[in-house]
């Protein structure tokens, strides 16, 4: 009975997981209330903390984050693929490039198991990985660590390197309205909903899915233009750092440290190929470096668009693209996982 969760021990969890993610943004930290929970739950966790998040509270999160990542969906990225065909299917190639490279790396140098070497490929949709994960019973723990470490990195490296590029500046698109509390709950409910009949069907991350193709469906038809409150969309991703954080408990100092080597080598393999990728259609289309490395960059999708913003980039140009590739890696990745273990 000793090894079941209390609400004691949810409470401290949660607690750590909210003051690191406040404490890593008041220290000018990227991507705080991810990164800050992940690494202090999982300190906390391999100090030996009953570490704990609740399913329902992960599900809600979940819900919350798939109509976040669906209110990207929007006529002007739509139009800004079909405008730049070339670039979305270079785009693609470089997906399923280093999908492949990276599983190659993990089962035959890192022992991972395909199921697990296939989501610690995959170079985004860090919530809808584990999600799948969870789904599939998965190893959430490698997985978790491999994708927390990729985001890290690249939120730290990319804006340095991206002084290196030569700058040509781009006009930039006014930032999107904030969605009214009524229109963001009228997405949660109608995404809960869905997310029950996805369930039913046993279709993998259904929770992430719903939310996604509810927001989306209304962002494209304009009836809840807008993205989710700030404040929701951080808490949200503050708790998924926090469940990451809470999967390590037990986890051995061996097993940590070849996760964490894996984890540098699927972000040097998915930012070198981004960057060949993105070099090479810089030069065929004529358009600018900087633009297509962050659009390319295998980053978070809002730490890469607000990068965009800082580096005066057209910012619908680098969000049409991270849109693209999470749809792509959406439909790619369960069609990868048929019948692996």
């Amino acid at each position: 009975m000793s090894d079941l969760p209390t609400a004691r021990d949810t409470i401290l969890t949660l607690a750590i997981g909210g003051a690191s993610g406040l404490a890593f943004q008041s220290l000018g930290i990227s991507a705080p209330f991810l990164t800050g929970p992940a690494l202090m739950v999982t300190l906390a966790a391999l100090f030996g903390l009953h570490t704990h998040v609740p399913d329902r509270l992960r599900d809600m999160c979940m819900l919350v984050l798939g109509v976040g990542v669906g209110a990207g969906v929007t006529p002007d990225v739509i139009q800004a693929a079909l405008t730049w065909p070339i670039s979305f299917l270079a785009l693609t190639l470089v997906l399923f490039l280093t999908i492949h490279l990276n599983v190659l790396l993990f089962s035959k140098v890192f022992n991972f198991s395909k199921a697990e070497a296939t989501l610690a490929s995959v170079p985004g949709l860090l919530s809808y990985v584990i999600a799948i994960a969870e789904d599939k019973g998965v190893s959430v723990t490698r997985v978790s660590l491999v994708q927390t470490l990729r985001v890290m990195l690249l939120t730290l490296a990319v804006p340095p390197v991206m002084w290196l590029i030569p700058h040509a500046s781009v006009p930039i698109t006014a930032p999107p309205e904030t969605m009214g509390y009524g229109l963001t709950a009228l997405l949660l409910i109608s995404g809960a909903g869905f997310a029950w009949v996805m369930r039913r069907r046993n279709i993998p991350a259904a929770i992430f899915l719903a939310g996604f193709t509810v927001s989306a469906v209304s962002h494209l038809t304009n009836v809840t233009p807008g993205q989710l409150p700030m404040w929701l969309g951080l808490s949200a991703f503050c708790i998924i750092g926090t469940l990451i954080g809470s999967r390590f408990k037990g986890v051995t100092l061996t097993a940590l440290r070849e996760s964490l080597l894996a984890g540098l080598t699927m972000t040097f393999v998915a930012s070198l190929i981004a960057l060949i990728g993105g070099t090479v259609v810089a030069l065929l289309l004529n358009l600018s470096p900087e633009a297509l490395f962050i659009s390319f960059a295998p980053g978070g999708l809002e730490v890469m668009i607000a990068l965009a913003a800082q580096m005066n980039v057209d910012s619908t140009f680098v969000a049409a693209h991270h849109i693209a590739r999470l749809l792509i890696l959406m439909a790619l990745v369960p069609v990868m996982l048929r019948g692996l273990k």
